[in-house]
C-alpha cells in the first residue's frame, strides 16, 4: 500500500525539483540548438577546404566534442529528472486509484 506520508514525499519532490527540472531541459535544448553552431564556427575556420573536410575538421576539433560531452552531461540531467518526476507522478496516480477503490467499497482509509 502507498501510504500518505510517500504521497507527501512524492509532492514534495515535485515541487521542489521544479526549477532545477526545468533547468536541466533548458540546458539540454540550449546544446542540441547550438550543436551546429559550434560546427559552423569551426568549418569556417577552414573555408579554403571542400565542404566535407571542413566538416571532417569540424567533428574531429575539441571544441565539438567537449560540446558533445556537454550535451551528453545535460541529455543524462534531464531524462533522469524527467524520469524520477514519472515515477512520483506514478505513485500518486496509483495512491488516487487505490483511494478510489476502497471509496467504492465503503472503506475506511487515511
Amino acid at each position: 500500500m502507498i501510504s500518505d506520508s510517500d504521497i507527501d514525499k512524492a509532492l514534495d519532490y515535485l515541487r521542489d525539483t521544479a526549477t532545477e527540472a526545468a533547468q536541466a531541459t533548458a540546458n539540454r535544448q540550449h546544446l542540441e540548438n547550438t550543436k551546429n553552431v559550434m560546427k559552423a564556427m569551426v568549418m569556417s575556420e577552414h573555408l579554403s577546404e571542400p565542404v566535407n573536410a571542413q566538416e571532417r575538421y569540424a567533428f574531429a576539433d575539441t571544441r565539438y566534442k567537449n560540446h558533445l560531452e556537454g550535451l551528453k552531461v545535460a541529455i543524462f540531467e534531464d531524462e533522469k529528472f524527467s524520469n524520477m518526476r514519472a515515477a512520483a507522478e506514478a505513485k500518486i496516480r496509483a495512491w488516487q486509484t487505490m483511494k478510489a477503490t476502497l471509496r467504492a467499497e465503503g472503506k475506511a482509509y487515511n
